[in-house]
């Protein structure tokens, strides 16, 4: 067992992996930047490391800091949680150069997934559905790049192949716009993420976001642990998740996940990962990878009793998956709220003192935060404040305890998002399930 883990994150997931390593025995060191001295995993840690002043770049992003943290503090492994340096190869082969173990897939299976367009290459290679589209860089051919949205059909997007986060695309509808779009998509694209290279999917009108959990060791074993669906989002960034999806049967997600589990082998792919895919009349199409713990990893936990992070811990150790695909058991119902310190209606951020918490609780009733009386939510950060999932036998009793736990969540202080989700709880086209990913961006209008 790795007997001390640097933490290289904040919040409420920093505070979910250091239970995780608790439960293992094993020792924490937490890095956090000045203005998060009083993060409740910085005050659990057994050892924490200030790394640098409040901006990212400073701080959480700032590569040669956090890794003189590991060696001040004889930390052995770094886990990087989910976002900053978590699918940055170049963070991965420092770490592993200076000597410590990246709890996390290799550097080039990062870099592979991390560029859309080579990991579609590499997700139809092994027979994963893709979306039909370029199949790679889009050239500076004005022609063929008509032509070729003209044989996929409008809508099209275009995407960023360094993409992510909701950012860097563009729907076309028609022949006219399309060739200032691809330029204006690549301008964005060189001013965030450093990098021009854009590629043409066809834009599907009404799909759901769905994804697939899987585990895989060094040994060439992997498994899934069923499905999501994320299609509740506002501007591509996802606000509720549930487990298993609405409507998917059992005989279609054996199959899809079976072949997630599959490329898992073929590449090579080791730790926690998920496949995301867009879902449209019966059809799976890949998107992109994500070579991380998710933000909405608890429902999957909530109905298969897997413990994600401590395998992803275990895995990094070494050791075999600790389970194999016959003993993965879809049980029950879960659904996760994001509790975002936000105006539920402007979505303007609301950082500020929590001058009164409390959480919901009961049967059933799951709350990961790292809020408490008296904490100040940062300007500096992502708004996300934590997240209350609820389990139940079915799909209706998940709803029913969430609605309660809700009503129940007392965050003072600060605004936040919760009559959002309450919104969504009470939803009719909800409650039914299968709404696609368009949905809440239509009923909140422009905002």
């Amino acid at each position: 067992m790795l007997d001390k883990i640097l933490i290289a994150n904040r919040g409420e997931i920093a505070l979910r992996i250091l239970r995780a390593c608790r439960e293992l025995g094993v020792r924490t060191v937490a890095v956090h930047s000045s203005a998060d001295r009083e993060l409740k995993h910085v005050r659990l840690a057994d050892e924490s490391v200030c790394i640098g002043p409040p901006p990212s770049s400073e701080s959480y992003l700032n590569i040669p800091a956090i890794i003189s943290a590991a060696e001040v503090t004889d930390a052995v492994a770094i886990h990087p949680g989910y976002g900053f340096l978590a699918e940055n190869a170049g963070f991965v082969e420092r770490v592993e150069s200076s000597g410590f173990v990246f709890i996390g897939p290799r550097a080039e299976t990062i870099q592979l997934m991390g560029d859309k367009v080579s990991a579609i290459r590499a997700m139809q290679s092994t027979g994963i559905p893709c979306v039909p589209g370029s199949n790679g860089p889009l050239g500076d051919d004005a022609e063929a790049n008509l032509r070729l949205a003209a044989e996929i059909g409008y809508p099209v997007i275009i995407k960023a192949a360094a993409g992510g986060g909701g950012r860097g695309m563009r729907v076309v509808h028609s022949e006219a716009s399309l060739l200032h779009s691809i330029a204006v998509t690549r301008a964005e694209a060189r001013t965030a993420f450093g990098s021009v290279i854009v590629y043409m999917e066809k834009f599907l009108e009404r799909p759901r976001h769905i994804e697939i959990q899987v585990l895989a060791d060094q040994y060439g074993n992997a498994i899934h642990l069923g499905e999501r669906d994320c299609s509740m989002q506002r501007r591509h960034q996802k606000v509720a998740e549930e487990s298993p999806a609405p409507g998917i049967t059992a005989e279609q997600r054996h199959a899809i996940g079976q072949r997630c589990a599959q490329a898992c082998r073929e590449i090579g792919y080791c730790g926690a990962g998920t496949f995301e895919f867009l879902y449209q009349d019966g059809d799976f199409f890949f998107i992109e990878m994500n070579t991380r713990i998710q933000v909405e990893h608890p429902v999957t936990e909530m109905v298969t009793g897997i413990d994600l992070v401590k395998e992803q811990i275990l895995i990094a150790t070494g050791e075999r998956l600790r389970y194999r695909q016959e003993d993965v058991c879809i049980r029950g119902h879960a659904i996760e709220c994001r509790i975002n310190a936000e105006n539920a209606r402007t979505f303007n951020p609301s950082p500020g003192r929590v001058t009164q918490y409390h959480a919901p609780g009961g049967p059933g009733v799951r709350v990961d935060s790292h809020i408490y009386n008296g904490y100040v939510v940062p300007p500096f950060y992502d708004s996300m404040i934590g997240k209350v999932i609820t389990w139940g036998e079915d799909r209706t009793s998940a709803i029913g305890r969430m609605r309660t736990a809700l009503s129940e969540i007392v965050v003072d202080g600060i605004e936040t998002n919760v009559l959002l989700q309450q919104d969504i709880m009470q939803d009719a086209a909800f409650e039914q399930g299968g709404t696609n990913i368009h949905y809440l961006q239509k009923k909140l209008g422009s905002v």
